[in-house]
């Protein structure tokens, strides 16, 4: 059988969806396999963390999104404990409030230039692996099994994976043990009230409290997100529905005034347990979001940490497609995301404990709210929330303070690496042999931005700079460093391209970029 698709990814969320995008951008053949037969329009996730914003902005997809947003929030949150994200290295010190069927909306249009298909209504039933690639069983509409090969699976298909699950990858952990779930509702509208989707947004009231924490965000169009969080949803099997009795008492917990339920749009139930896949890349298969990882959603991480798993995966995937990747490249990364999930396996628990009805638990909620008065650590608890203290190991000087960490200001459009050298140095001389991979830039605007950022780098005229097409410094030097950039370039963007002799020409040439 021939193969039909290099890439085919289960899920169309928004960590398979903007997985799909940085795939079409690199040219790769992939198509989107999703159970459901369309978008229901409901959302789980309602925010984009800091980071998430700079990876759009990155690809020059931000703008988009932010015209579906419905509001800006300066502040984070630690199990309701404020954090302030003015104080970040980020151009964008904020939540993105925006519900997530819009950021999977716009994901899943924009697919469209690429030419990759949305396969709805397919569910994936079963799959082979073998060492040149899988071949997938899915089950369409009309109950008929279609066989397809795949070069590549990726299970982005949540916390209950047929992928993982199929694969065998063990996903230890903790299980549950506080109920919680979440509701879209209409609200009597009282005289004089404005129905407003934005300003009215706040931080999340979970103080330990026996009876239960509730709370309201306007959506728009009459409708409100409520969280419900107390007795009644203990011991309740997930998939139970949500009863209307338990919205209305709920919302009776709510501060402000009494509200009047109109009715209930949507409800779901989740919990606060917590697992993590033992390896993300299993040979010919990888996984990514909530299928390699499950977490309470605490601080509003999960559909960040998604999403940065697609845009960490995405662009490793195409260098082995295409074949130029560097050897163990995909195993990179493993080792750079499961250690990033694992902490927020650890945050998320963290701040199930303080918001829980115990003395103790009070105690130490009491201590941390006092800690984060400090501006130091308030900024310290902000960053790993926000999601822009990430640094992954990279070979080279540990000490370099850009080294391993995002490149803020970068934009990387085209989805390649890029190069920050003065013209004519040893350093960008030596990356000719990289041209359709790298990018070259004499432009010190991004450099001269790090060093503002307080990071204490050594952004002069005479440094260098290599980012990742993720928008990660992977080496940082000198502009004579030739010999050391030329290493990190192979290390990460595999072979320089062979030297051609042109015909009638006999002198040695690097062919242009395709």
């Amino acid at each position: 059988m021939d193969t039909e698709f290099e890439v085919l990814i289960a899920g169309a969320g928004p960590t398979g969806l903007l997985l799909a995008n940085e795939l079409g951008l690199a040219g790769v053949r992939a198509a989107v396999v999703e159970r459901l037969p369309c978008r229901t329009g409901w959302s789980k996730a309602l925010n984009l963390q800091p980071r998430t914003a700079e990876v759009l902005h990155c690809r020059g997809w931000l703008a988009p999104v932010l015209d579906r947003a419905l509001t800006l929030l300066p502040v984070g949150h630690f199990a309701g404990l404020p954090l302030d994200y003015g104080a970040l290295d980020t151009a964008f010190p904020h939540q993105v409030g925006i519900p997530q069927a819009r950021v999977e909306e716009f994901l899943e249009d924009h697919l469209a230039g690429y030419g990759v298909p949305v396969l709805r209504g397919r569910e994936l039933m079963s799959f082979r692996p073998d060492a040149d690639g899988v071949t997938v069983t899915l089950r369409g509409p009309d109950d008929a099994e279609r066989t397809l090969r795949a070069t590549y699976l990726v299970g982005a298909d949540g916390g209950r994976s047929t992928v993982r699950r199929a694969l065998g990858v063990p996903f230890p952990g903790r299980d549950a043990r506080v109920g919680m779930a979440v509701a879209d509702i209409e609200l009597q509208q009282m005289e004089g009230e404005l129905d407003a989707a934005g300003g009215s947004w706040r931080l999340p009231d979970l103080s330990p409290d026996p009876a239960g924490s509730a709370f309201l965000l306007p959506l728009g169009d009459g409708v409100h997100r409520l969280f419900l969080g107390g007795p009644e949803q203990q011991g309740v099997d997930r998939d139970a529905p949500v009863t209307e009795d338990e919205v209305r008492t709920a919302l009776a917990r709510c501060p402000g005034p009494p509200r009047t339920l109109r009715a209930v749009r949507w409800a779901s139930r989740f919990t606060d347990v917590s697992r993590q896949a033992e390896r993300y890349v299993d040979g010919r298969v990888v996984l990514a979001g909530d299928a390699a990882h499950v977490h309470a959603p605490a601080g509003g991480q999960g559909l960040n940490l998604g999403m940065q798993d697609a845009f960490n995966l995405g662009w490793k995937l195409a260098a082995v497609v295409r074949g130029w990747a560097p050897d163990g490249l995909l195993a990179t990364y493993h080792a750079e995301r499961h250690p990033v999930g694992a902490r927020v396996l650890a945050n998320t628990r963290a701040q199930m404990a303080l918001t829980l009805p115990d003395p103790d638990a009070v105690a130490v909620r009491e201590l941390l709210a006092d800690l984060l008065a400090a501006p130091e650590a308030n900024r310290h608890v902000a960053a790993m929330i926000a999601g822009t203290d990430i640094r992954y190991p990279m070979p080279g000087a540990p000490d370099h303070p850009l080294l391993g960490a995002r490149a803020p200001g970068v934009r990387l459009d085209a989805g390649r690496g890029l190069l920050l050298a003065d013209v004519g140095t040893p350093v960008a001389v030596a990356a000719d042999g990289w041209r359709d991979r790298v990018d070259r830039s004499d432009a010190l605007d991004p450099l001269d931005r790090c060093d503002r950022l307080g990071r204490g780098a050594a952004t002069d005229g005479a440094g260098a700079l290599l980012v990742r097409p993720d928008g990660y410094v992977c080496w940082a030097g000198r502009g004579d460093d030739a010999d050391e950039a030329r290493a990190a370039l192979a290390r990460w963007f595999g072979a320089p391209r062979a030297p051609v002799t042109r015909r009638g020409d006999s002198r040695r040439t690097t062919a242009p970029p395709s």
